[in-house]
């Protein structure tokens, strides 16, 4: 079974996480699929927009942590990487349907997205601190900057998750639906922006990015070094392991 399935019809891409028993954590194989399928959007001219979507009980548990206890030197030519760069400088339109919890890399790509529609049973973590890590996608840049510096730090120092309302209150999604519903939002949404002049919607993007598109560049780099270097530690091991092992973890030598 294809984990990510790849649609391309009238003008839009959809992108579906479909690994749905293992709650769409997303593998090393998976962030390689859907990097490809962004450059593959960018290049094709009859793409004018795309749609990243889950199911409507799960949009993705983030990263799979069986990958990240596997023996690997991480890196910026690294899917995951490379899945993070291409998504934060894609020119298109791109838009979100997002379902139940989206944790780690569930939320730190919509950052990413111009349009979010969630359902009203989304779960929105950043739990990089639990797990040893730091932040990923630009989001110790970003979320202080649309969350402001109090509610940034309960949500990457604690790690705590926040429900839909809270995030459209923050700004983080445009619309709450029916569970049932978000997707078709999300695509009719899509569609909308395809029967737009393709010029007008790359130009204004582009330009509504344009002051911070340095600086989010500047900060990815800088946290996947951290976060490289944060993967072979001890704090880091320990909470992978726990999470395998179904216990709570012990930093208390970290």
């Amino acid at each position: 079974m294809n984990e990510i399935l790849i649609d391309s019809n009238a003008g839009v891409m959809t992108i579906t996480l479909n690994r749905v028993e293992k709650k769409n954590s997303i593998s090393v194989s998976m962030y390689a699929a859907m990097a490809d399928a962004l450059v593959q959007a960018e290049t094709d001219v009859a793409l004018r927009a795309v749609v990243f979507q889950g199911h409507e009980t799960i949009f993705s548990a983030g990263n799979d942590i069986a990958d990240f206890l596997k023996p690997a030197t991480p890196s910026q030519e690294s899917p995951v990487w490379r899945f993070l760069r291409t998504i934060s400088t894609f020119p298109k339109p791109v838009v979100a349907a997002v379902c139940g919890p989206a944790v780690g890399i569930g939320t730190t790509m919509l950052l990413h997205c111009d349009l979010v529609y969630a359902g009203d049973n989304a779960a929105f973590s950043m739990p990089f601190v639990n797990l040893g890590v730091c932040p990923e996608a630009g989001s110790s840049l970003l979320v202080p900057q649309m969350m402001g510096h109090q509610r940034a730090a309960q949500a990457l120092l604690l790690g705590e998750p926040f429900m839909a309302e809270a995030a459209l209150e923050m700004g983080l999604v445009n619309r709450i639906v029916p569970p049932q519903e978000a997707n078709a939002v999300a695509r009719l949404q899509a569609l909308k922006l395809a029967s737009k002049p393709i010029s007008s919607l790359v130009e204004t993007k582009r330009l509504m990015k344009k002051a911070q598109a340095a600086s989010v560049a500047e900060r990815m780099l800088e946290e996947g070094a951290i976060f490289a270097r944060m993967l072979g530690e001890s704090a880091s091991r320990e909470a992978f392991t726990a999470f395998m092992e179904k216990r709570k973890p012990d930093f208390s030598k970290s």
